[in-house]
């Protein structure tokens, strides 16, 4: 069976080697038809701390790493933009 493959936002880099990715996606509910978005939260391997908070990032199921992690790191798809430009302001001004 081949391993799943996710893209979604890391919102927690505190852990060393551990992200914490959101996974949003959007349900129709089966009374009122509304859309509604639901997120998954996995835990996930990061063994060179690349990733930072807010970046897009590609993951991929694995063995069971720890308690909660199943998942691991494959690449970083973007970037966060705001933390981007407010380091690029941060080294103009000095």
């Amino acid at each position: 069976m081949p391993r799943r493959i996710l893209v979604g936002v890391v919102t927690s880099d505190k852990a060393a080697k551990t992200r914490r990715v959101e996974i949003e996606r959007l349900v129709r509910h089966p009374r009122y038809s509304k859309i509604i978005r639901k997120k998954t939260v996995c835990h996930v391997h990061d063994e060179e701390d690349v990733s930072k908070m807010g970046d897009k990032v590609e993951i991929e199921e694995c063995r069971p790493l720890s308690k909660m992690k199943r998942w691991t790191l494959i690449r970083i798809v973007e970037k966060n933009k705001l933390v981007e430009s407010v380091v690029g302001d941060e080294a103009a001004a000095s």
